[in-house]
């Protein structure tokens, strides 16, 4: 492979050495070599992105350019950067990385063949393209031949943005320029960085071309037309509940929703590992012992260098990145049939949501766009306890486009293919968060194969009086109380307030679509 710095970027002059799409081994030894981080017993590549432990949202930036600029979602979620500022940090960028040893990884995204996008990573880090390799899709040496970028990320983590000269709100930016297929990443070592902003890109270019994208894990039965999807944001359980023994798995994080199926987006996955359990969660657990796998902010033992997923001495945001073939029931090639279920997964952390319920098509749609669960302490940067959020389409940081065109999509293809469609709280029951717990890993598994195999249909159900959603009486493996929220706190009238102010909640956080939606969908939302 050549070296010629003018297919990374025309004006990157980097010193003599390019290290090239090198396999895990030779990034390891670079990055150990260099000072990133420490290899762990077993294999694992422990590395530490203090002080930036997750994504930084208020970071983010897109350039406001005359081919994409009237399909922006503007506002918090998409900040604005003028071309001016954008072309003073990609500058800043190169004369960074001029000079110094840098690393180039080919990658393809999208699992579908006659729809992936081919991007390049360029980075000052080993470890970070060792991340992208376990990530994204590996293209064979005869791709890599011939391998044109179809976007390029400028990935500069030691690098401190300056707020005057590059419009920034901080020493950080994730920068994304549709018209000159570029993204920009500097002053932040955290790798969902790299990750966010394809998947942003991906949210961009899929739905022009009639392609659903989705934040949401897959998995597939025995019979192709069995697949499940799990829509939510990080924390609620979208990597756990997708990696079943029973069931193959499609993707733990991002898909697309074409004419033909389902498809991921990635070659990998990004779990969080906090407090993992090898009897709950074995496969995933698994990962954390092997070579290839990196660790981000997992706390290892100073003398034993044994990994303690325990620890959140750094963050509650602990990571591993590992491909996907590391699960051992995984669907090769990444792709199935349409859906039959589909599962909203939300944290709840007032505790009064009912732990599974049957959604209405309007019920859908309504809890699509409200996209209600709990920001999980350590996900983004001063987030250090579990808050309520309203996240449309369960994944607003990641859309640059508006809501409402991934919502029609979803509603289309539910509607054309019969798709079942479910509620799911993995928050907590008995109380509210610090006073109650977090629903067991095992009453949420038997219920999640409760809803997908079908024994859901035949089980008696009641009508929430708060939220109107039909929700099972009884269903084996978890006990009737869990099913009612209320019976399971110790003051029932506190249940009663706490559930009236998460109405309200609700009410007033889908004021914004209000005026979008159909009569039918806005009274599909809770009763105040």
């Amino acid at each position: 492979m050549t070296t010629n710095a003018t297919l990374i970027a025309p004006d990157l002059k980097p010193r003599e050495t390019v290290n090239w799409n090198l396999g895990p081994a030779a990034l390891y030894e670079s990055a150990i070599r260099r000072g990133e981080g420490q290899l762990a017993a077993g294999g694992p590549f422990a590395a530490i992105t203090t002080p930036h432990t997750g994504r930084s949202p208020k970071d983010k930036f897109v350039v406001r350019e005359p081919t994409s600029e009237a399909d922006i979602w503007w506002g918090k979620t998409n900040q604005a950067m003028t071309p001016d500022h954008y072309a003073a940090l990609r500058e800043d960028i190169l004369r960074h990385l001029a000079g110094r040893e840098i690393f180039v990884r080919d990658v393809f995204a999208g699992a579908e063949r006659t729809l992936r996008i081919s991007v390049r990573f360029v980075t000052e880090n080993a470890w970070h393209a060792l991340f992208v390799y376990n990530m994204f899709i590996r293209p064979n040496p005869e791709e890599l031949d011939d391998f044109t970028p179809g976007f390029t990320v400028l990935h500069a983590p030691e690098m401190t943005a300056d707020p005057a000269r590059h419009g920034t709100n901080s020493g950080t930016a994730i920068v994304v320029n549709f018209a000159e297929r570029t993204i920009l990443i500097a002053g932040t070592r955290y790798a969902g960085e790299m990750k966010k902003s394809i998947f942003t890109l991906l949210n961009y270019i899929y739905p022009k071309q009639g392609i659903l994208s989705m934040h949401c894990s897959a998995n597939v039965g025995e019979d192709e037309s069995d697949v499940a999807l799990f829509f939510g944001l990080s924390g609620t359980g979208k990597t756990t509940l997708s990696a079943d023994p029973t069931r193959a798995l499609i993707g733990d994080d991002e898909h697309g929703w074409s004419d033909t199926g389902v498809f991921n987006f990635e070659g990998g996955c990004y779990a969080k590992v906090i407090r993992l359990s090898p009897d709950g969660e074995p496969e995933i657990y698994a990962t954390t012992r092997m070579f290839g796998t990196v660790l981000e902010n997992v706390v290892l033992d100073d003398r034993t260098r044994e990994v303690d997923l325990n620890s959140d001495e750094i963050t509650e945001n602990t990571r591993a990145s590992y491909p996907i073939f590391a699960i051992p029931n995984h669907v090769p090639g990444g792709r199935s049939g349409h859906p039959s279920n589909i599962v909203f997964l939300t944290a709840d952390a007032f505790g009064v949501l009912p732990p599974i319920a049957h959604l209405t098509a309007d019920q859908t749609m309504y809890h699509f766009l409200a996209g209600y669960t709990a920001k999980v302490a350590g996900t983004e940067r001063g987030v250090t306890e579990p808050q309520a959020t309203f996240s449309a389409c369960f994944g607003a940081p990641f859309l640059p486009l508006h809501p409402g065109v991934y919502a029609k999509m979803l509603g289309e293809r539910i509607s054309q293919h019969r798709v079942k469609c479910w509620l799911l709280n993995t928050g907590w029951t008995a109380g509210p968060y610090g006073e109650g717990k977090r629903m067991p890993l095992g009453y949420t598994r038997a219920m999640v194969r409760a809803a997908l195999d079908g024994t859901l249909e035949d089980v008696p159900t009641r009508e929430d009086p708060v939220f109107g959603l039909r929700v099972p009486t009884s269903l084996p493996g978890v006990p009737s109380d869990v099913l009612d929220p209320r019976s399971t706190w110790q003051d029932p009238a506190r249940y009663d307030a706490q559930a009236r102010h998460m109405a309200e909640m609700f009410r007033e956080k889908f004021a914004v679509f209000a005026d979008q939606v159909e009569q039918a969908v806005r009274d599909a939302g809770p009763r105040v």
